[in-house]
Protein backbone atom coordinates (compact mmCIF):
# COMPACT_ATOMS: atom_id res chain seq x y z
CA UNK A 1 0.00 0.00 0.00
CA UNK A 2 2.88 2.37 0.79
CA UNK A 3 4.39 1.74 -2.66
CA UNK A 4 1.10 2.51 -4.37
CA UNK A 5 0.76 5.74 -2.37
CA UNK A 6 4.36 6.72 -3.18
CA UNK A 7 3.91 6.06 -6.91
CA UNK A 8 0.60 7.95 -6.95
CA UNK A 9 2.22 10.91 -5.14
CA UNK A 10 5.11 10.99 -7.62
CA UNK A 11 2.72 10.95 -10.59
CA UNK A 12 0.64 13.81 -9.14
CA UNK A 13 3.77 15.84 -8.37
CA UNK A 14 5.14 15.29 -11.89
CA UNK A 15 1.80 16.29 -13.42
CA UNK A 16 1.65 19.58 -11.53
CA UNK A 17 5.31 20.30 -12.24
CA UNK A 18 4.88 19.65 -15.97
CA UNK A 19 1.80 21.89 -16.08
CA UNK A 20 3.39 24.84 -14.32
CA UNK A 21 2.62 28.12 -16.05
CA UNK A 22 4.18 31.52 -15.98
CA UNK A 23 1.90 34.45 -15.43
CA UNK A 24 3.07 37.92 -16.29
CA UNK A 25 4.31 40.18 -13.49
CA UNK A 26 2.02 42.96 -14.77
CA UNK A 27 -0.71 43.27 -17.39
CA UNK A 28 -2.85 46.28 -18.30
CA UNK A 29 -5.65 46.59 -20.81
CA UNK A 30 -9.36 46.89 -21.47
CA UNK A 31 -12.25 44.73 -20.29
CA UNK A 32 -15.52 44.93 -22.24
CA UNK A 33 -18.49 43.56 -20.28
CA UNK A 34 -21.97 42.43 -21.17
CA UNK A 35 -24.97 41.06 -19.33
CA UNK A 36 -26.46 43.12 -16.49
CA UNK A 37 -23.28 45.18 -16.15
CA UNK A 38 -22.81 46.41 -19.74
CA UNK A 39 -19.78 48.69 -19.84
CA UNK A 40 -16.04 48.97 -20.16
CA UNK A 41 -13.17 48.99 -17.69
CA UNK A 42 -9.44 49.62 -17.52
CA UNK A 43 -8.00 46.42 -16.10
CA UNK A 44 -4.68 45.89 -14.27
CA UNK A 45 -3.27 42.54 -13.10
CA UNK A 46 -0.35 42.11 -10.69
CA UNK A 47 1.22 38.68 -10.08
CA UNK A 48 1.42 37.80 -6.38
CA UNK A 49 3.11 34.44 -6.85
CA UNK A 50 3.67 31.76 -9.46
CA UNK A 51 -0.03 30.93 -9.80
CA UNK A 52 -2.02 33.76 -8.19
CA UNK A 53 -2.61 37.43 -8.91
CA UNK A 54 -4.56 40.55 -8.03
CA UNK A 55 -6.84 42.19 -10.61
CA UNK A 56 -8.11 45.76 -10.27
CA UNK A 57 -10.71 47.12 -12.70
CA UNK A 58 -11.93 50.73 -12.96
CA UNK A 59 -14.59 51.81 -15.40
CA UNK A 60 -18.17 52.47 -16.34
CA UNK A 61 -21.02 49.98 -15.91
CA UNK A 62 -24.77 49.69 -16.40
CA UNK A 63 -24.76 50.97 -19.98
CA UNK A 64 -21.92 53.43 -19.17
CA UNK A 65 -23.99 55.36 -16.57
CA UNK A 66 -22.27 54.31 -13.31
CA UNK A 67 -18.66 54.36 -12.09
CA UNK A 68 -17.42 50.93 -10.96
CA UNK A 69 -14.28 49.73 -9.12
CA UNK A 70 -13.56 46.02 -8.59
CA UNK A 71 -10.73 44.13 -6.86
CA UNK A 72 -10.28 40.37 -7.34
CA UNK A 73 -7.87 37.73 -6.04
CA UNK A 74 -7.33 34.99 -8.66
CA UNK A 75 -5.76 31.55 -8.89
CA UNK A 76 -4.41 30.55 -12.31
CA UNK A 77 -4.05 26.99 -13.68
CA UNK A 78 -2.57 25.74 -16.95
CA UNK A 79 -4.80 23.99 -19.50
CA UNK A 80 -2.57 23.75 -22.56
CA UNK A 81 0.70 25.30 -23.66
CA UNK A 82 -0.63 28.87 -23.90
CA UNK A 83 -4.11 28.45 -22.39
CA UNK A 84 -4.80 29.09 -18.71
CA UNK A 85 -8.00 29.09 -16.72
CA UNK A 86 -8.55 31.08 -13.57
CA UNK A 87 -11.01 31.53 -10.73
CA UNK A 88 -11.21 33.95 -7.85
CA UNK A 89 -13.23 36.22 -5.60
CA UNK A 90 -13.35 39.83 -4.49
CA UNK A 91 -15.65 42.80 -4.36
CA UNK A 92 -16.13 46.39 -5.29
CA UNK A 93 -18.16 49.57 -5.29
CA UNK A 94 -20.50 51.05 -7.88
CA UNK A 95 -22.30 54.40 -8.08
CA UNK A 96 -25.79 53.00 -8.69
CA UNK A 97 -28.44 55.11 -6.90
CA UNK A 98 -25.80 56.24 -4.41
CA UNK A 99 -22.84 54.05 -3.55
CA UNK A 100 -23.36 50.29 -3.65
CA UNK A 101 -21.07 47.55 -2.38
CA UNK A 102 -20.99 44.10 -3.95
CA UNK A 103 -19.19 40.78 -3.60
CA UNK A 104 -17.94 39.06 -6.72
CA UNK A 105 -16.56 35.82 -8.06
CA UNK A 106 -14.83 35.19 -11.38
CA UNK A 107 -14.06 32.23 -13.62
CA UNK A 108 -12.43 32.51 -17.04
CA UNK A 109 -10.04 31.28 -19.68
CA UNK A 110 -7.11 33.18 -21.21
CA UNK A 111 -4.75 32.80 -24.15
CA UNK A 112 -1.17 34.03 -23.91
CA UNK A 113 0.16 34.98 -27.37
CA UNK A 114 3.86 34.82 -28.33
CA UNK A 115 3.70 38.63 -28.37
CA UNK A 116 3.07 40.29 -24.96
CA UNK A 117 -0.72 40.16 -25.49
CA UNK A 118 -3.19 38.34 -23.25
CA UNK A 119 -6.75 37.67 -24.46
CA UNK A 120 -9.36 36.41 -21.98
CA UNK A 121 -13.06 35.65 -21.64
CA UNK A 122 -14.61 35.46 -18.18
CA UNK A 123 -17.85 35.28 -16.24
CA UNK A 124 -18.25 37.40 -13.11
CA UNK A 125 -21.36 37.05 -10.92
CA UNK A 126 -21.83 40.03 -8.58
CA UNK A 127 -24.01 39.95 -5.47
CA UNK A 128 -25.27 43.23 -4.00
CA UNK A 129 -24.37 43.64 -0.32
CA UNK A 130 -25.24 47.24 0.55
CA UNK A 131 -26.31 50.59 -0.89
CA UNK A 132 -29.49 49.56 -2.64
CA UNK A 133 -27.91 46.75 -4.66
CA UNK A 134 -29.93 43.55 -4.49
CA UNK A 135 -29.79 40.19 -6.20
CA UNK A 136 -27.20 38.78 -8.54
CA UNK A 137 -25.88 40.60 -11.60
CA UNK A 138 -24.14 38.57 -14.29
CA UNK A 139 -21.19 40.03 -16.15
CA UNK A 140 -19.53 38.22 -19.06
CA UNK A 141 -16.58 39.94 -20.69
CA UNK A 142 -13.80 39.95 -23.24
CA UNK A 143 -10.44 41.42 -22.15
CA UNK A 144 -7.31 42.40 -24.05
CA UNK A 145 -4.20 43.17 -21.99
CA UNK A 146 -0.57 44.12 -22.63
CA UNK A 147 1.88 42.14 -20.45
CA UNK A 148 5.08 43.60 -19.05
Amino acid sequence: MKKVFLIFSLIITATFTANAQEISDNAIGLRFGGGNGVGGEISYQKALGSNNRLEIDLGLANEFTNFKATGLYQWVWNLEEKFNWYAGFGGGIVSANGTGIYGSGVVGIEYNFNAPILLSIDYRPEIGIAGGLTGVNSDASLSVRYQF
